[in-house]
């Protein structure tokens, strides 16, 4: 077993994990098995969940699944407390739950913006509502990740909706690491900035709801993530690794990440006009 010291400070824990039906959140799910975790795995669809849950007991792990809609509190509140009283602790919480919303703006239909931001920014509140407290009264140290994006960093047309959702969560991880810094817990905090990854976000159903303008732009950024992406279980092994290491901000590829904020930086430092990235203008067809 590749494990690093810091992560075998995971082993025997307990993880839950949001979103871990598919992509990013099962990669997470099959990793902290792996390093000897009991995982919480969740996901808005129990099937998807307990498909995750068995592909870990099959392999010798320990898992059991729970469908949660992380746009719930009550949800989220009630899986903290049914964890917290059969396990007695949570060592990693990855409020991973999220959604990719594409289209102009103005056709986006006001029911799928209010479903990308209740899942994408409240859901990482709602988890950490949840289980910060019960995270801090335990004593010990654990950690709590967040996901953000590299759009965290950036602008694109026709990601708009998206985007927004991960600059909020970026703010809130920091500001949250903040407030445990204050009252001084053992609660390490970090944001997850993954890169390009081959995962499922950009497919055809999960943009259900979205506007008939998305379609070309979903179809054109999931050929560019299979053709350009790490693969998901490489870029979750170094992602899961910074994590343990306690480190806030978290990448699958931290050049990628160096680049995007260095340009959030000068953009913001000269007060520019938004622009189209040069290397960018390909996923827009231009």
């Amino acid at each position: 077993m590749d494990m690093t010291n810091s992560e075998k400070k995971l082993a025997g824990g307990v993880a839950v994990i949001t979103g871990a039906g598919a992509g990013i959140g099962s990669a997470f799910a099959l990793r902290a098995a792996e390093l000897g975790m009991t995982v919480v795995v969740t996901d808005v669809s129990a099937p998807r969940a307990e498909a995750v849950a068995q592909s870990i007991r099959e392999k010798g792990g320990k898992a059991e699944h729970k469908a949660i809609d992380v746009s719930v509190p009550s949800e989220l509140e009630a899986l903290a407390e049914d964890v917290f009283a059969r396990h007695g602790h949570v060592r990693l919480l990855i409020n991973n739950a999220g959604i990719e919303t594409l289209g102009f703006s103005w056709e986006i239909p006001a029911s799928r913006w209010d479903a990308t931001l209740d899942i994408n920014v409240k859901g990482v509140i709602n988890g950490v509502r949840a289980f910060a407290q019960r995270m801090i009264d335990q004593g010990e140290e654990c950690w709590i990740a967040n996901l953000a994006s590299i759009g965290a960093f950036s602008v694109f047309p026709t990601q708009t909706a998206y985007i927004v959702t991960k600059h909020a969560v970026q703010a809130f991880s920091e500001g949250l690491f903040l407030e445990m810094q204050l009252k001084k817990t053992s609660v390490n905090v970090c944001s997850v900035i993954p890169g390009m990854l081959k995962t499922s976000i950009f497919d055809a159903e999960p943009g259900a709801g979205e506007p008939a303008s998305a379609k070309a732009y979903r179809q054109m950024m999931h050929s560019a993530m299979h053709t350009y992406g790490m693969d998901l279980n490489e870029g979750v092994k170094i992602m899961m690794r910074q994590i343990a290491e306690g480190k806030f901000w978290v990448s699958s590829q931290p050049e990628m990440t160096a680049q995007a904020v260095g340009r959030r930086v000068e953009f913001l430092k000269d007060q520019r006009d938004p622009t189209i990235a040069e290397d960018s203008k390909h996923l827009l067809g231009l």
